[in-house]
Order: C-alpha cells, then structure tokens, then sequence
C-alpha cells in the first residue's frame, strides 16, 4: 500500500458513483419485489468493498495495483449479479455499467471498450443460453450496440475528465512548486541578511541590503525580476531626535532630503507603541504626507527599528496596488524588519565603540597635556625656582654665611613643598588606596593631600552602605571624576569649601554631588561657547558619567556656587526607569 501527500481524484469519482450504482440496485430490486432475497446479499458485499476503498482513499492511500484490482472486482461482482438477477430480463440488467464506468475512469477509453466487450460477450452468452436462438439473436444484437455505444461515451467522457483532472494535478503541483520556490526564495533573503549582517558593520552596507533584500522576498514570483513599484525607505534618528532618509529605492530627492520631526501621525504611534502600522491614506498623515511620492501609494508599512527602549528608526513600504500588503507579505516583512534591527542595532555599536575608541585616545591625549600643564604649572616652575635659589645660596656662601643658611632654609621649604606637588599628581594618576582600602579611603586621602599641598578644603561625606551595592569598577570612575570636579573647582572657583556627597535617591537610584561655594558661572553661557575653548573639563565630566550609566546635571550661577550632580544606577532596572525619566523630560 502506497501512502500519497494529496487524495487521488478519480478514485474519489470512481467511489462516488459506485456508491450511486449501489444505490440504483438497491431500487431497481426493491420495484421487482426482489431486494430480500438471500442471492441479494451479494449487494451488502459489494457495499463493505466500497466501504474499505472510501477509507483507503480518505487516508490518502492506494493498494498496490489499486486499479487493475478495483476494475476486476467491479467486473467481477457485475457478471455475477447480472448472472444472478435473471440477465437482460432481470431488474438490474444494465449492472454491467458499474465496470464500463471504472474503466472509462481509470483507463478512459480503451478500458471502457474493452470492459464493454467483456460485458457484451456476457450478454450474448447468458442470452443464447436463456432463450431459443431465434429470440436471443436480434436482443442480443441490441444490448450489444447498446454496451458499446455506452461504453464509446463514458469512454470519451472518462478521456475529457480524466485529461482535465490532469491538467488541474499538473497546475495545482505547479502552484505548489512555485509557492515553494517563493518561500524559498524568502528564506534566502532572511539568509542573506543574516548573513550580510555578520558579514559587515559598515552602516551603509547594512541599510542598503535591507531594503535590497526586503524588495526580492516581496516578489510573487521568484523567476521574476523584483517588483519596480515598490517604494522604501530607511529613516533614522539622528542626534537632535529627528527623523533622516538614510537610504531610500524609488523615493524623489526632494523626499530623501525631508526631515521629519516625529511628533504626530503614524509614526508617533508606530515609534511609541513599538508595533508596525499600515496606513491606508497617506494624505491625511500631517508627517508622511510631505513625501510626495508616498502619494502614489495606496497603502505605506511603517515598521519601527526598536530594540527594548532603543529606537532607531523606521522602515518604510509602500506600493500603489490595492491589498498589496497581504498578511503573508506582512509577516515577511516583520521577520526582515526585525533583522534589520540586529543588523542596525550591531552596526551602531561598533560604531559607539569606534567612536569610545576615538574619545579614549582624546582623554589619553588630554590627561598628558594636564600633566604636562600640571608639571610646567608646579613641579618644573618649583625645581627652576630651586636651581635658582641655589646658585644664589653658592654665590652668598662666600659672602654671608646666615644669610646663606636662611635662604637653604626656603630652598627646602621650596623643596619639599615640591615633593607634595609631585606625590599628589602621582597618587590621582594612580590611587592604590582605593584598590587596596576601597574608595572612602582613597578620597579621604585625596582630601588631605589637598588640604596639605593647596590648602583646599575638601570635605568628604559617603554612605558606606551605598557603596557596598557598587562594584569596583564603578568606584574607580566615581574616584576620577570627583577628583576632575574638585580640581576644577580648585583651580577656577575660588572656593572656600568643596564638599562630596553620596548617598541614595531613590530605590537602586544614587546621586554623586560636588560642591562648592565660590565665584559659580553662567552653565548656559559656558556650554554655548565651550566648543571653542581649549580645555575639555566638563566633556571629561560627561563622558565619565556615562562610563557609570549615569546622567549628569550642573547648578550653578555667578556668586552662587556650583554643584555638580550626577544620577547613576545601581541595576538594570533602574538604569531602564531612570532613562526613561530622562527621556521624558
């Protein structure tokens, strides 16, 4: 027994109209008075015999030589029942068309001609034996015309049936191997995008394959060139939070040059709730609807390029057919879509670690020409100033031996004030003590260096609990960046007092403040013209609040002091509910 994805058809047509045959003997005996007789259970056989086939061919199965057995049964049970109901003169003479018919289906014509010889041959036989000859001749001629124009009909009607069910097995196999090579040809592009996305990390590349690919998985038909109405585009933030075409395939250039500043409209909805949306009348959008293209289109996708709180943009389809947009192109285009993202999303970080890599070598660049300012500033002034004093002190030697001392006396005041410069600039370029007694210390000691070699107060207040939940890696950039405040404060703030302060805002939430109570300044005015100053103290500020996951935020005010506050996290879920509030604001 054969096993089949698909039912076979004329067995269906074959089971069918047995089953109406069936039917048919069962009245034709019940008007001649002869369906209880005991010869009749013949019937009830070949009942449970097309029974066993409708459940064959209902499970999609076929015996091995399913039809020539089929054929041979049915001739078989009409020769008998023929035989058994008295031949032509019986109820159920024209039994022989049960056969007739399953030849005509199963072999069209010639097996129809050939069953319809067999049955005739029977009808002569059983006549001739039934009735003197001289009777059994003219009826016998005339059932065997009669057979045989029956079978040359059902025979060609078998043929015609039998090349058009063919014919619709053909095209429907033909439907299914080109639906095959769509789906096919779809997961190639979903393959070709994954594969493009390891690949490279070049932006650029990236974008371009998306809309590339995308464009061939929406074909219809993969031997086909890819569908040339079809209008896309890729549209991302850029850093002042508006939307930019970075690639585009069809749209005009006055359309990719559009700006878009994504407050109303669909792509508000699509940005915000994180869903893809399709819009029916891009007229009526008050964003889109400055695409003139887009005008063309009967519906535009909309997809939003979002990973977790990160959104990157959108990807935008539209086509000018009507339900262009099929669920089945949809579910495509949300499974490449969402490949985009990974790609966009990789592509972006290397580029934020190319851009980190850049930002390290300009703090690097910029530490050394602080400690160059801070050596030339201090140390070097001191020792030329030292060098100085001492060919002084040689000259006076011979002159006035007490004054010579007392000026010795400020060479080693001179000296050793030097000395503390030094180790302070030494113990902020590399703090052991916060490695070895964790950073309380470690800014404590930075405190007394300061009091000691400035005679700056520095005083320190952390919550010691607060800094258990922070790990140590944290705790070196809070030490750098308190060391980059209070500095900054030393050196331009002219300030009494500078205070540091930890302690805890809100659930998993702290806050890093440095303040101080000097000569304050305008934040606006400093930040408008920081660009072009020379110095990079508040970038160093920013850049290490971000090393922390944290937001940054200056008070300050000419007369009034200056605080520096800095918000960071202390888990992955404040770090989410603390960003979000900041992106609200």
């Amino acid at each position: 027994m054969h096993t089949y994805d698909s039912p076979y058809v004329s067995d269906w047509f074959v089971i069918s109209l047995r089953w109406l045959a069936i039917l048919g003997l069962t009245v034709s005996l019940a008007q001649g008075d002869q369906l209880m007789l005991p010869r009749n259970l013949f019937l009830v056989g070949l009942t449970v015999w097309n029974l066993v086939l409708t459940f064959i061919a209902g499970i999609n199965r076929r015996l091995n030589f399913h039809r020539q057995i089929s054929l041979v049964i049915d001739l078989t049970a009409a020769a008998v029942f023929f035989w058994m109901q008295g031949g032509l003169s019986g109820p159920a003479f024209w039994v022989g068309i049960i056969p007739i018919l399953s030849g005509a289906i199963y072999f069209e014509l010639v097996g129809a001609l050939l069953v319809g010889i067999l049955i005739a041959v029977l009808q002569v036989v059983f006549t001739v034996m039934q009735y003197p000859l001289r009777y059994a001749l003219p009826v016998s001629v005339y059932a065997v015309i009669t057979t045989m124009v029956v079978s040359l009909v059902f025979g060609l009607l078998g043929k015609g049936a039998i090349q058009s069910l063919r014919q619709l097995r053909l095209k429907i196999q033909d439907t299914q191997q080109k639906q095959r090579r769509v789906e096919n040809e779809r997961l190639r592009a979903i393959y070709n995008l994954t594969s493009t996305l390891v690949a490279t990390l070049n932006y650029q590349v990236v974008l371009d394959s998306v809309l590339d690919i995308s464009m061939t998985a929406l074909s219809s038909d993969p031997d086909s060139t890819p569908d040339n109405q079809i209008i896309s585009a890729v549209m991302l933030f850029s850093k002042n939070g508006k939307l930019e075409v970075a690639s585009a395939r069809r749209l005009s250039s006055s359309d990719i040059r559009i700006v878009l500043p994504c407050q109303t409209g669909a792509l508000v909805k699509a940005v915000e709730g994180g869903e893809p949306i399709l819009i029916d009348n891009i007229a009526e959008d008050p964003e889109l609807s400055q695409m003139v293209t887009l005008h063309g289109c009967y519906q535009v996708y909309c997809f939003p390029l979002r990973s977790g709180f990160s959104v990157y943009g959108l990807l935008l389809f539209g086509h000018p057919a009507e339900g262009y947009f099929t669920q089945e192109r949809i579910n495509i285009l949300d499974i490449l879509s969402r490949q985009a993202v990974i790609a966009i999303q990789n592509a972006r970080l290397y580029q934020n670690i190319a851009d980190e890599r850049d930002r390290m070598i300009e703090i690097h660049e910029e530490a050394r020409k602080k400690l160059a300012r801070d050596l030339h500033d201090g140390p070097t002034q001191s020792v030329s100033a030292i060098a100085m004093r001492v060919n002084l002190a040689r000259l006076m030697l011979d002159k006035d031996v007490k004054m010579t001392a007392a000026e010795l006396v400020k060479i080693e005041d001179l000296a050793r004030r030097t000395m503390k410069e030094i180790r302070h600039m030494l113990f902020t370029l590399r703090p052991l003590m916060l490695e070895s007694q964790g950073l309380v210390a470690a800014l404590q000691a930075s405190s007394d260096k300061m009091k000691e070699t400035f005679s700056q107060e520095v005083i320190i207040n952390l919550d010691e609990k607060l800094l258990e939940e922070i790990e140590m890696g944290k705790q070196g950039v809070i030490f750098f960046l308190v060391e980059e405040a209070v500095n900054n404060s030393r050196k331009h703030a002219q300030a009494t007092h500078i205070w540091v302060r930890l302690h805890s805002v809100e659930r998993e939430i702290a806050l890093l403040e440095i303040q101080d109570d000097g000569v304050g300044f305008d934040v606006a005015e400093i930040n408008r013209a920081y660009d072009e100053r020379g110095s990079l103290g508040l970038v160093n500020l920013r850049e290490r609040a971000e090393l922390v996951n944290g937001f940054l935020n200056i008070l300050s005010a000419p007369g009034k002091g200056t605080k520096i506050q800095v918000f960071f996290p202390l888990s992955e879920e404040a770090a989410d509910r603390m960003h979000r509030a900041v992106g609200n604001r």
